[in-house]
């Protein structure tokens, strides 16, 4: 499979694993490069810089494959701006492959100084947006890809509320530099929809995470495969925080939160990183919102990380084929 995604990062297929606090770290970032894929590194893991340079040298043991790391710049408790500096500065000087930011693109949020000194070192920079306004920017800026997220996410999708379907064929046929489809992807058919949209690739997270490799409890796994597309809603509307995540406890004393006007000081403690770094761990998938995507209803086994690449390509190509055999008659 070759398209611009496949040339620009040297890899297999043109399936990128999309950023999962408290989840990507080396080996499962290096598990998905390793099967032919793109992994993800997760900046906002680590809390300092000993631990986040480390954390790069060591997924570069685990792999010889090229691999993204994702810069997250949004409102937090934990990470303050001091980090975010310091994630771009020896993300450069390492000369990672990738850097995916989301939320306040680098311009606004470092300086456009960042961006230069980034694409000197080699790091390509990719932006996940939600609409063709930001897409232009990033280009504009100087970004070598765009991550077309559609209001399908888990996490946090613009509040314009376009879909995936819609989003990308718009931005791909705005902008120059490739594009990534990201939300409402878990199989070969959404990699053969995204390809004749225009996209260049995918990204998926919530499919990731149920996979044998990935370092949450297999409760969590479980509750994944069983959950359908219309068990996410979207929270932390009313803090200009929009987020999806799964329909639990804690999402249903968030949304009563809003619904009586409570603000960011009664929100905060109910989605807190520590409740969700707890609930990876112990597998309670009430006590955290656990940020997945309509994908969820698409999924229906644990398979190994390679397995589910491999079986993407394979059926990405019999996807095309039988289209191609449908319209021929």
């Amino acid at each position: 499979m070759k398209t611009a995604i496949t040339e620009m990062f040297g890899i297999k297929y043109p399936i990128i694993c999309g950023p999962m606090m408290w989840i990507c770290k080396p080996e499962f970032c290096a598990a998905v490069s390793n099967a032919g894929g793109l992994g993800n590194l997760t900046a906002g893991i680590f809390s300092s810089e000993e631990e986040f340079r480390a954390a790069i040298r060591a997924t570069r043991e685990l792999t010889d494959k090229p691999f993204m790391v994702n810069v997250t710049i949004m409102p937090s408790v934990r990470i303050s701006s001091e980090h975010y500096t310091m994630y771009l500065r020896v993300c450069a000087e390492e000369k990672v492959a990738g850097v995916d930011v989301s939320g306040t693109p680098l311009d606004k949020a470092v300086g456009k100084d960042f961006i230069t000194r980034l694409k000197k070192a080699g790091v390509r920079l990719f932006h996940k947006v939600g609409s063709v306004r930001h897409a232009v920017h990033a280009e504009q800026c100087g970004y070598d890809g765009i991550y077309a997220a559609g209001f399908e996410e888990g996490g946090h999708p613009l509040n314009d509320d376009v879909t995936t379907m819609v989003l990308t064929p718009r931005i791909a046929e705005t902008v120059k530099i490739p594009v990534v489809a990201v939300g409402g992807i878990a199989d070969g058919r959404g990699l053969a929809a995204a390809l004749t949209l225009g996209a260049q690739g995918v990204m998926m997270a919530t499919r990731f995470a149920a996979t044998k490799e990935c370092d949450i409890h297999d409760n969590i796994k479980q509750e994944i495969v069983r959950r359908q597309e219309n068990e996410t809603t979207l929270i932390c509307k009313s803090i200009n925080l929009q987020g999806r995540a799964i329909k639990n406890k804690v999402v249903k004393e968030v949304l009563a939160v809003e619904a009586k006007g409570g603000g960011l000081d009664q929100i905060i403690p109910l989605i807190s990183g520590e409740k969700v770094s707890e609930a990876w761990k112990t597998g309670d998938v009430d006590i955290a919102p656990m940020m997945m995507g309509q994908a969820i209803g698409l999924i229906k086994d644990v398979p190994t990380v390679k397995e589910l690449i491999e079986r993407m390509a394979a059926e990405t190509e019999a996807e095309i084929e039988k289209v191609i055999k449908k319209i021929k008659g």
